[in-house]
């Protein structure tokens, strides 16, 4: 394990000199990787592990679309596809990749198949941080870890086929066998990661929640939203107020941020960007810490759990879901942003054409 220094914390990172794809294949290869689910995180890992030569199959429930797309994807039923109770049975790792509603409901149905020796494999901490409200709590007898990928599983499996690796956070809950560090480690390898960052099931859902709730997703739409209506009240056009505040983001800042950092971005910005940015940032930095503060709060005490399993059990709540997606969708906002990411494709086809 590499000793990496962050900003003046030395931590521990394995990286994949010190445990290669070799060293990860010979610790699981007498495991079979029952991947449960489909949806998010499904496809990526399960797809990495199998063209890094891991035994992968698929549990599913049949007569879903999920379960027509592993089929997409050259999962074979009877051979590599199962419904979810089969591949459970026949796995020694079992992957619950399923949502944190739907583990909660089939449960019961794995906890059954999860025999003294076998390996319990999640994404997420949700389902074992909060068991006193999802009910899961392994046998004492299985080893229980995580993998969890810094980004969706689509990014995963992306970088993957482009040759390279997302970072993964890892952990272990229970060492049943003596061999669940390894294992975690040589499955963090196996669905593609870059780095493995260790820490423990509750830091990583705290650190999750906070951050999907916060930078990552809600406070970005918010503040979208925020800046985009005051440039509207004042009189600015929609595309104006877009480009503004959204195409600039994402096409120019964003990925300078994230190839060099922070203040290579402002370096890389007029002097009077430069100057605004950094005045600016300390009144927004103060404005949302009380807020932060209070998501922190609220994800630590079980509250935003508690909402997540009220909400993803209630009874239609997908439809309810849709039509609040589809008010973000279509609100003027969002289809300036559609008209505005049509006309940067038309531009980029005649580039290609004229080149």
């Amino acid at each position: 394990m590499a000793t990496i220094n962050f900003g003046g914390v030395e931590e521990h990172v394995v990286t994949r000199d010190e445990f290669p794809l070799e060293k990860a294949r010979a610790i699981l290869k007498e495991e079979t990787i029952a991947v449960i689910g489909y949806g998010v995180q499904g496809p990526g890992q399960a797809l990495n592990l199998r063209d890094n030569g891991f035994n992968v199959i698929i549990g599913q429930r049949r007569d879903s679309a999920s379960w027509s797309k592993a089929e997409a994807d050259g999962w074979v039923e009877g051979e590599t596809l199962f419904d979810i109770e089969e591949a459970a049975e026949r796995g020694t790792i079992i992957a619950n990749l399923l949502s944190d509603a739907g583990q909660i409901a089939v449960w019961p149905t794995l906890k059954a198949k999860l025999t003294a020796g076998k390996t319990l494999y999640f994404s997420h901490g949700f389902g074992i941080t909060f068991n006193d409200q999802t009910g899961i709590i392994p046998p004492a007898d299985v080893d229980v870890v995580l993998v969890a990928p810094k980004g969706s599983g689509t990014s995963l499996r992306r970088l993957f086929v482009a040759g390279g690796g997302l970072n993964s956070s890892f952990a272990v809950y229970q060492d049943a066998t003596g061999q669940a560090y390894d294992k975690a480690i040589a499955l963090g390898i196996g669905v593609g990661s870059g780095y493995l960052f260790e820490t423990d099931f509750k830091r990583e859902v705290y650190s999750d929640l906070t951050g999907e709730r916060g930078v990552l997703m809600g406070a970005l739409a918010g503040i979208i939203e925020a800046q985009y209506q005051v440039l509207r009240q004042r009189g600015h056009s929609p595309s104006e107020a877009f480009n503004e505040t959204v195409e600039e983001l994402t096409q120019s800042l964003v990925p300078l941020v994230g190839e060099n950092g922070m203040d290579w971005m402002f370096s890389n910005c007029s002097v009077t960007a430069q100057r605004g940015a950094l005045d600016w940032k300390g009144r927004f930095r103060e404005a949302t810490l009380p807020v932060l503060n209070e998501l922190y709060d609220s994800v630590a005490s079980g509250q935003e759990a508690a909402r997540t399993i009220q909400r993803g059990s209630t009874p239609g709540y997908r439809k309810e879901l849709e039509a609040e997606l589809k008010e973000v969708r279509d609100s003027e906002l969002w289809q300036t942003g559609a008209t505005v990411r049509e006309l940067r494709s038309k531009a980029t086809e005649k580039v290609e054409e004229l080149s």
